[in-house]
């Protein structure tokens, strides 16, 4: 066969794979390796996804560290043609050299050099030479050569690790083996952390290069996810650390400890910093100053960022140790550096980068306006209900719930939640971010009451998590559990916005003032991770205050630059706390209570936004205006509609073309509360203003209409079972021969003892075109 004629997979099968194959031991190669899952796409209201960027092969030194990308092309290419898809590959996955093949020859790009050249098939480089190649030029010492042999902890109950966290522990690693002493690693929110911390501990453990380490959070919660979850192979040398019950002597047994910072300095969870002079001679009773060689701080963004904190107190102790900082979010402010202590980021995988890659879930926000959405101003001498004069000012979305309470704009909100919940599934985990804890109880209140059909089945449906409520606090890892399905509702004020592994989130309400970028990206990171087998392909982001518009802002994912004024002085101005008024520094008054008779609110409009990757606004658009123009683009006017719709045999292709454009016709009907209602007045209702006739109207008419009369006996009630079945179910479901071989037919005998009934297949075809005329005849 002429060489030009063959196919990519003929080139690799007939020149490229023999000639790797040569050098390289098949145990080190693997081909068709998908680097990326695919990215998701939202298209109206139809979810797919992208084509996984897959490798043709990728060659390895070892199971832990690929070294090289081949990208094959068929011989109608040039020879480098496929290079610059294979140095994009590298670049990702962190190799140093990149190659291409047409079957000719091969290309090289050796990102050590930056150098090209084109080398023959027999020339394709071995193991041993790229090895020393890439030793020679990064000076490697024996402990980084030792390091690179540690294999990744592998069983059948855990997953391989991707090609960004083998980035992120490589370059951990590699960095540890030269001596560096503090790193930095930023990791968006759901792309696994914690699994990396703990590939980078167990491959120190077992290297001998690090025996003791300390794992270091602030919540409870982020310590037992850590032990039971991603750390659970090491079960047998791990120790919680409990101050009041440790004995200094006995504790120095284990291998891997994990305390709350708080627990060291004998504090509670939510205590403040306030008043901690005895943080260190706490730390001695139990350990020495160079007991721990490795401290992994978690979330290192709350604590450690500030230079007098007592997470910075614990790590000054333990200086001899290396120390890793973790966080989705670094903190760059005047009075906050994560880069002053730990230095810039050794690797960072973004929020953009997850989605891109199909590992994050997209989400479209849903902006909501309200009545007084641009203000609300009392009339004069306006009490509140309690009888007390209310300021006369203009009241903005900075103010309510801060310093008024409107009560029905609670209830408005709870509304909105509800009936979103009911065109979707009522079970969709809810976050519902509110402005205090006390909002927080009023939504709960609110969405209860709404709700009250699915809190009678299940008490425990609805919950506010919140810091200060015990009994709410103990329902969180029922709420963040994939198994659990109650609590369905959590409302909450900042508990929720950090840490929380909330993996079935397909909801999360804003209804509270963020001035930081740093909590907006820790809460819209509740709703990114990625259960697709359960379900969960995307999630909404529903949005009262317009705090959404921070995605216009460039630092919503951009580099991670160290503030200009930080270490200048001045004094540090905390920012608004959960049960203060927004943006005032003055003391907690009480708040005027308007009640729905004082200030009415209403939802005046919605709008639907979808966001790139990168925050960047794709498009913004009414969903009902969306669905009209895409409709009037397919059918000219209303007969022109209604004479395709009668002509086409069978009604689910016109469905087909909609869903090829993006927009889910049942989803669609959910959303403006129209499942009663068949397809075909839906369509002449969105695009033409006509009135629609629900299912059971259109059918109801035809009985009307007497025409079943022309059938009696068995034929008729066959009919009269199939009008029944559209009523429930609509059009497509009559349309298919496959609907006789289910009840109340099978009492009929099979299908085509049915069709008998009718003189035969054709008579019965016959019958179900004549009962879909009369089904559309009027409307």
């Amino acid at each position: 066969m002429d060489k030009k004629q063959m196919t990519e997979e003929d080139i690799k099968l007939r020149f490229i794979t023999p000639a790797i194959t040569d050098k390289w031991n098949v145990d080190h190669i693997t081909m068709e390796t998908k680097i990326t899952d695919g990215k998701i796409n939202l298209k109206g209201n139809f979810v797919f996804r992208e084509k996984p960027k897959k490798a043709d092969y990728i060659l390895y030194i070892n199971a832990n560290n690929p070294i090289a990308i081949v990208e094959a092309k068929d011989n109608n290419h040039t020879v480098s043609f496929g290079l610059q898809q294979a140095m994009t590959y590298a670049q990702m996955i962190d190799v140093p050299f990149a190659y291409s093949s047409n079957g000719d020859a091969f290309y090289e790009h050796d990102f050590l050099t930056g150098q090209e050249r084109q080398i023959s098939l027999y020339e394709f480089p071995s193991p041993d030479e790229l090895i020393l190649r890439y030793q020679a030029a990064k000076s490697m010492t024996d402990t980084e050569k030792q390091i690179i042999y540690q294999p990744y902890y592998t069983s059948q109950t855990t997953y391989p690790p991707r090609y960004y966290q083998c980035n992120a522990v490589n370059r951990t690693l590699d960095l540890i083996a030269k001596g560096q002493q503090r790193l930095l690693l930023v990791m968006a929110t759901g792309t696994g952390k914690t699994y990396t911390a703990f590939q980078i501990v167990y491959r120190l453990l077992k290297s001998g290069m690090k025996k003791k380490i300390l794992y270091l959070a602030d919540r409870n919660l982020l310590v037992d996810q850590s032990i039971q979850q991603d750390f659970a192979p090491l079960e047998k040398t791990i120790h919680k650390i409990n101050f009041a019950n440790d004995d200094p002597v006995t504790i120095t047994s284990h291998e891997v400890y994990f305390s709350l910072y708080q627990q060291l300095t004998d504090r509670d969870e939510d205590d403040s910093e306030d008043n901690e002079d005895d943080t260190v001679s706490r730390l001695a009773k139990l350990f020495q100053k160079d007991f721990f060689d490795l401290i992994i701080v978690d979330e290192c963004h709350r604590g450690s960022a500030k230079k007098d904190s007592n997470w910075r107190k614990i790590l000054d102790y333990f200086s001899s140790a290396t120390q890793i900082g973790m966080t989705a979010t670094p903190k760059e402010t005047k009075y906050i550096s994560n880069i002053d202590y730990f230095g810039e980021p050794v690797y960072t995988y973004s929020l953009r980068e997850g989605i891109e890659d199909g590992f994050l879930a997209p989400f479209k926000v849903i902006n909501i306006r309200t009545n007084i959405g641009e203000g609300w101003r009392p009339f004069k001498g306006q009490l509140d209900k309690n009888g007390k004069e209310i300021e006369d000012r203009i009241y903005t979305n900075s103010d309510f719930d801060y310093n008024i309470i409107l009560e029905d704009r609670t209830y408005e909100v709870a509304r909105e939640i509800t009936e979103y919940l009911k065109s979707v599934g009522r079970m969709d985990k809810t976050i519902v971010f509110c402005a205090t804890e006390e909002h927080a109880e009023r939504m709960r209140i609110a969405l209860t009451n709404l709700n009250a059909d699915m809190v009678k089945e299940h008490p425990g449906y609805i919950v506010r998590i919140t810091g200060s409520d015990k009994f709410g606090k103990s329902k969180l890892k029922y709420f963040i559990s994939v198994g659990a399905e109650y609590p369905v509702i959590a409302t909450t004020s900042k508990l929720l916005s950090t840490g929380a592994d909330c993996k079935m989130t397909k909801l999360i309400v804003l209804d509270q003032m963020i001035g930081s970028m740093t909590e907006f990206k820790q809460i819209i990171g509740r709703g990114t991770r990625l259960r697709e087998k359960e379900g969960k392909t995307h999630f909404i982001v529903m949005d009262f205050r317009n705090v959404t518009r921070l995605f216009a802002d460039p630092d919503w994912d951009g580099p991670i630059e160290q503030d200009d004024d930080y270490g200048k002085g001045g004094s540090h101005i905390a920012e608004p706390g959960p049960d203060t008024p927004y943006g005032t520094g003055s003391e907690p008054k009480e708040k005027p209570i308007v009640d729905e008779h004082g200030c009415t609110v209403k939802v005046i409009g919605k709008t639907v936004s979808i966001y790139d990757a990168n925050g960047k606004l794709l498009r913004q658009e009414d969903v009902i205006v969306y669905t009209k123009s895409n409709i009037l683009g397919e059918y000219a006017s209303l007969s022109d509609f209604i004479r395709k719709w009668s002509d086409e045999d069978k009604k689910e292709s016109i469905r087909g073309l909609f869903m090829e454009r993006g927009i889910n016709l049942e989803s669609m009907k959910a959303d403006q509360s129209m499942s009663d209602v068949d397809d075909f007045d839906f369509i002449c209702h969105v695009a033409y203003n006509q009135k629609p006739l629900t299912r059971r109207e259109r059918a109801n008419n035809v009985v009307k209409r007497d025409f079943l009369s022309k059938y009696s006996g068995a034929a008729r009630e066959v009919l009269e079972a199939l009008l029944d079945r559209y009523m429930n179910t609509g059009i497509y479901e009559i349309e298919k021969t496959e609907i006789l071989k289910l009840d109340p037919f099978l009492k009929y005998g099979k299908p085509s003892k049915i069709a008998q009934l009718f003189g035969g297949k054709e008579g019965y075809l016959k019958a179900i075109k004549e009962l879909e005329e009369e089904l559309y005849k009027v409307g």
